[in-house]
């Protein structure tokens, strides 16, 4: 499941008792959140111009647009779980990209195991944006005396815990600069890409290492040791990139 985050949802079906049941499913469902119920495929589209939701369980007959009609309109990260009681939609909806389709009647066993499917997709989705956003980081802004210096991570050569405070080393500099922060929140803001943890007290940079001896690394004549709980990391990131 993730963390502190909940899917957004709208409910479409112009079946009343329909409406209330998938309600009385959501609503027993942690990770999800209704934000509207709609009685047409109409008015779920007025709201969703104003209002953007993750994921919508959308019945598919019904007067005026139809579900698979509406799925094509629908923005491309509005995700949908089709509900029906005709099974013979199910092709339509598989073109139209559903995450699921469920047939009428279905039980809360059935309803959950379409939102578990759902869940999985946006933790992926989740976790790609971060991994894109994180890789596209360039430099960090870190307060050292009273200042707020811009720290360009390609010229970082490695990061030195000590205790409360980080040495940041830097090429060129033959002083590091200083500042109160813990290698654990640190190490949660830099890409995993282009920086590893190899040591309570280190995380080096992957791009300037120059030597690997054993169990250690050699960076700007620096000598660090990569300690038996990050060795295993380590090993596989050597062996991805070895001829």
């Amino acid at each position: 499941m993730m963390s502190n985050f909940k899917i957004s949802c709208v409910i479409v079906d112009d079946e009343p008792m329909a409406l209330n049941l998938v309600e009385s499913y959501v609503e027993k469902t942690p990770f999800l959140e209704l934000k509207q119920k709609c009685s047409s495929a109409i008015e779920a589209m007025e709201y969703i111009k104003n209002n953007p939701v993750d994921l919508l369980f959308l019945d598919i007959q019904m007067p005026d647009l139809t579900g698979i009609e509406f799925s094509k309109m629908l923005p491309k990260d509005t995700r949908v779980i089709f509900t029906t009681a005709f099974d013979h939609y199910a092709l339509e909806g598989f073109k139209v990209e559903a995450i699921d389709y469920l047939l009428k009647p279905f039980d809360y066993a059935e309803f959950l195991a379409a939102a578990n499917k759902a869940n999985t997709w946006f933790e992926l989705v989740k976790g790609k944006r971060k991994s894109i956003l994180s890789d596209e980081k360039e430099f960090l802004f870190v307060k050292s005396e009273y200042k707020q210096l811009r720290v360009k991570l390609a010229d970082v050569l490695y990061f030195e815990g000590l205790k409360d405070y980080i040495k940041i080393w830097l090429k060129g500099n033959p002083k590091p600069i200083l500042t109160l922060m813990s290698l654990k929140s640190l190490e949660e803001e830099l890409p995993e890409s282009q920086f590893m943890r190899v040591h309570r007290s280190f995380i080096v940079s992957l791009n300037n290492i120059d030597v690997i001896e054993r169990s250690q690394i050699i960076i700007n004549e620096q000598r660090i040791t990569v300690s038996e709980q990050y060795k295993s990391k380590f090993l596989e990131f050597i062996n991805n990139n070895s001829l």
